[in-house]
């Protein structure tokens, strides 16, 4: 396993450099080149088309006040830009500006810039690049799929689901695939990934690998601490790798030690252990420091090398190769307007202890603890975001546009790109089935299944009515009857319906939902 700070990932080139000298024909050899805060890698930087590029780097003001961030993944976000400075020496610029356009007509000549990862920072790079001042749109290389691979793949006659996706991923890079076949004789082994928690409150794995704060990461806590900033959540130890150096000291440690167990507890949840055995890697992956590339090639590695079970392998592959980049490819293929879908016409608001992230006003313990979590880390993995806080949010029907604002906010790997379809389509079903084929809610039930939460709740998942009724029992039979003409329709959920029927106590139910305030 070879990254670092000078290293392109293995294939990068390969993939993208026909694009990339394409778009740069004719544009000068020496212009410098803008690097947005999450293109901070050396599949950007460290590309031979850069060789002689001045980096420019942009710490905008307006643009940390924009939005109401977590106080970590401002930490975050600006201790990856000023590592990459001090990496690269007089080589980069690093402008602190009110605005990016200040710092472009500060650096004095057109600039070149890889494609941003959102709607709104394209339409001001392409409105830039009318003005002159930028002289080149290169293509996003901090994934392993051209977007114009996408665009030709899923616009022939098949079906583009996750499945076929994914699929088609393993075969076009040659991952965990013997000739034409996957290796094992499956594809998808996640029935060997569901696993409920152990009966301990660990899972007893070595730790994931902590970055050590330097002297960098105390003058952002300064700056940030004197900008006085509209932040949320609290702030913290820096968890995640910010640099290409860290990034590949995290992977190894995922790879050397957590890999294995990774995959049969990977949809189960333990209050004390909120790690379990995750990667920790969505950050340094979204701050574009470490490449899908690496990330999947040193897991397949581990498969061969015997260290790694194949289950958990496929598991982690298929969450990098398959699953992050089909929802980065299908923002920009649903389109600009898609993060306002509302299908299931879902109008309330979030409520204060949504927006302040305040779990202590929470009573559900899961809800509760995942709330607290959120505040003090800015992460949890991927069960509590669709289970408890998706699965929650989708049964009280808050609008899944503030939702998504809440989620890429809130959370440190949240960007414009990685929110919508994970939110809208996944986990609230507001674009009508576009993404997924059914709502993901559920009851107290599997909450109780795959969590360690309910035994110590003032709520217990059996009960509907009274006041030990589970918040999650009986909010999913209020979502039931209250999409019942949809649900009914689907053959994945009609069974759900025709219980409901069955409820003795459904019209007690609803009047208890229709006044419930407290969770």
């Amino acid at each position: 396993m070879s990254i670092g700070p000078k290293s392109v990932p293995s294939g990068v080139r390969e993939t993208y450099g026909g694009e990339i000298d394409a778009a740069l024909d004719g544009v000068d050899p020496e212009a410098p080149l803008w690097v947005f805060g999450d293109q901070l890698g050396p599949a950007v930087h460290g590309l031979p088309q850069h060789a002689d590029r001045e980096v420019v780097l942009v710490e905008s003001s307006a643009v940390l006040r924009r939005r109401r961030y977590h106080r970590q993944k401002l930490h975050l976000l600006l201790s990856g830009m000023r590592h990459l400075d001090d990496q690269l020496g007089d080589r980069s610029t690093h402008h602190r500006t009110t605005t990016y356009r200040e710092a472009l007509e500060k650096v004095g000549r057109p600039v070149v810039v890889h494609e941003p990862t959102s709607w709104a920072a394209k339409d001001f790079v392409d409105g830039l690049r009318e003005e002159g001042l930028v002289a080149a749109v290169l293509p996003t290389t901090t994934f392993a799929r051209p977007k114009t691979e996408f665009a030709a793949w899923a616009g022939e006659d098949r079906s583009f689901t996750m499945e076929n996706f994914y699929r088609n991923q393993r075969k076009r890079f040659d991952v965990l695939m013997e000739g034409e076949s996957p290796v094992g004789g499956k594809w998808n082994l996640d029935h060997d990934n569901r696993e409920e928690p152990p009966k301990r409150e660990t899972l007893g794995v070595k730790d994931p690998w902590w970055p050590t704060e330097d002297d960098i990461d105390d003058r952002v806590r300064r700056d940030l601490d004197a900008l006085d900033l509209p932040t949320v959540g609290e702030d913290g130890p820096r968890r995640f790798a910010v640099t290409p150096d860290e990034a590949r000291r995290a992977l190894k440690r995922f790879v050397d030690h957590r890999l294995d167990p990774f995959g049969p507890y990977e949809d189960a949840v333990l209050a004390k252990d909120p790690t379990m055995a995750h990667s920790l890697l969505s950050v340094p992956l979204n701050l574009g420091v470490l490449h899908p590339f690496d990330a999947v090639h040193a897991a397949e590695e581990a498969y061969h090398d015997g260290t790694a079970r194949l289950n958990s392998v496929e598991g982690f592959v298929r969450q990098i190769l398959g699953w992050r980049e089909y929802i980065w490819h299908l923002f920009w293929h649903f389109g600009r307007d898609y993060h306002r879908s509302n299908e299931l016409d879902a109008k309330r608001p979030l409520p204060d202890f949504w927006t302040e992230l305040d779990g202590d006003a929470v009573t559900a313990a899961c809800l509760g603890h995942t709330m607290n979590e959120l505040r003090d880390r800015g992460w949890v993995h991927h069960i509590p975001r669709l289970m408890i806080l998706g699965n929650h949010a989708l049964q009280r029907g808050y609008r899944p546009d503030q939702l998504t604002e809440w989620f890429t906010t809130s959370f440190v790997d949240g960007f414009a790109w990685v929110m919508p379809t994970n939110v809208v389509g996944m986990s609230q079903h507001a674009d009508g089935g576009r993404l997924a084929t059914k709502p993901y809610a559920s009851g107290g039930a599997y909450l109780n299944r795959m969590t360690d939460h309910c035994g110590r709740c003032a709520f217990d998942p059996k009960v509907r009515v009274g006041e030990k009724a589970c918040p999650f029992t009986a909010g999913y039979w209020d979502f039931v009857h209250r999409h019942q003409n949809l649900l009914r329709g689907n053959q994945r959920t009609a069974r759900a319906v025709a219980t409901m029927d069955r409820l003795k106590d459904l019209d007690a139910l609803l009047e208890q939902e229709k006044g419930r305030t407290e969770f």
